[in-house]
């Protein structure tokens, strides 16, 4: 086994997918490594698709994959990257979770995608080292593991270990193999196979909302719901939200209303709404845990909002989704 560095080989990568994973997840990084090997006209990366039992894999948009078998701790490479998505409980037993923490040592990069972050974390792999998660789950995963170094980076490389907070971060952190293993050249002619400017840095901070290049047309507006973001759980008056901006309420209002057809109270509301469903439907918080979270301080009138929006209460949703 050797580093991703200095080497003439093809690179050896094993990825590992876990079902209720994000097909954009997995295309970010298989699509990086098939078009290295196109534009180099050889083989740069060789790679094989395992899943944690050898069974073919059902991603959340219905796609099953097919793999080329199980994970044991007889996997060898250079790479391993492991992609979890929803409920690792169920998908990841712990026979499966034994052989990666002993499997681990035979790859030069192990890296955790989206929800494969817990995995390495629940191995113990990336205690005193940093770390990422997805957004969403940034606050539970440093409550679940105080050993971590949180960061809410893009992707994160502490030594051989590498996390990713979402499908966007994770092309990111594959141009960043490739530019480190086969140089600049080469990472730069595969984000143009897929017409991609990397205008990121591994430590920029992962947003709640993908604003693209409202960033640039208004900043005004974009620092208006930058601040939304980061008070979903005690919201700030429209006034407050104006001064702090530094603009008049008036004005804020017109941004909005051009811009999002909507008024900034309606879209500060929507924000908090849509954080609430994701904890209703994917944690086990209490639903007044929910409510405070996303800034209500009462519980019936956060069910009141929650059933306008959505169409059934809090619970009504959570039973669905179990």
């Amino acid at each position: 086994m050797s580093s991703l560095k200095n080497s003439d080989r093809d690179v050896k990568v094993v990825v590992v997918v876990l079902p209720e994973s994000s097909i954009m997840s997995l295309a970010s990084v298989l699509d990086p490594m098939r078009a290295a090997n196109r534009v180099a006209g050889k083989t740069l990366f060789d790679w094989k698709i395992l899943s944690p039992d050898g069974a073919a894999v059902l991603l959340t948009c219905g796609v099953v994959i097919a793999v080329d078998g199980a994970f044991s701790v007889r996997a060898q490479g250079d790479c391993l990257l492991i992609i979890g998505g929803f409920n690792l409980d169920r998908h990841a037993p712990k026979p499966f979770i034994a052989s990666l923490q002993a499997g681990a040592r035979n790859f030069s990069v192990v890296a955790g995608i989206e929800s494969g972050c817990w995995l390495l974390a629940r191995c113990g792999l990336v205690n005193g080292r940093a770390a990422t998660a997805h957004w969403e789950e940034l606050e539970d995963f440093a409550l679940a593991f105080p050993d971590v170094s949180v960061k809410a980076d893009r992707f994160v490389t502490d030594g051989k270990f590498w996390t990713s907070g979402g499908a966007s971060p994770t092309f990111d952190m594959m141009l960043h193999m490739i530019r480190q293993r086969f140089g600049s050249s080469v990472a730069l002619d595969v984000a143009s196979i897929f017409v991609y400017d990397e205008t990121h840095a591994a430590t920029d901070a992962q947003p709640l909302v993908s604003l693209g290049r409202m960033e640039a047309l208004d900043p005004d507006l974009a620092r208006a719901i930058r601040l939304m973001e980061r008070t979903l759980d005690r919201p700030l008056s429209m006034a407050a939200l104006a001064l702090r901006a530094g603009q008049s309420q008036r004005n804020l209002e017109m941004r909005f209303a051009r811009a999002l057809g909507i008024s900034p109270a309606s879209y500060y509301l929507r924000l908090r709404l849509q954080m609430a469903q994701r904890l209703v439907g994917d944690t086990q918080l209490s639903i007044r845990e929910v409510a405070l979270r996303c800034g209500f301080d009462s519980l019936s009138s956060f069910s009141r909002a929650f059933k306008r929006q959505y169409g059934g209460s809090p619970m009504k949703l959570r039973q669905g989704r179990h």
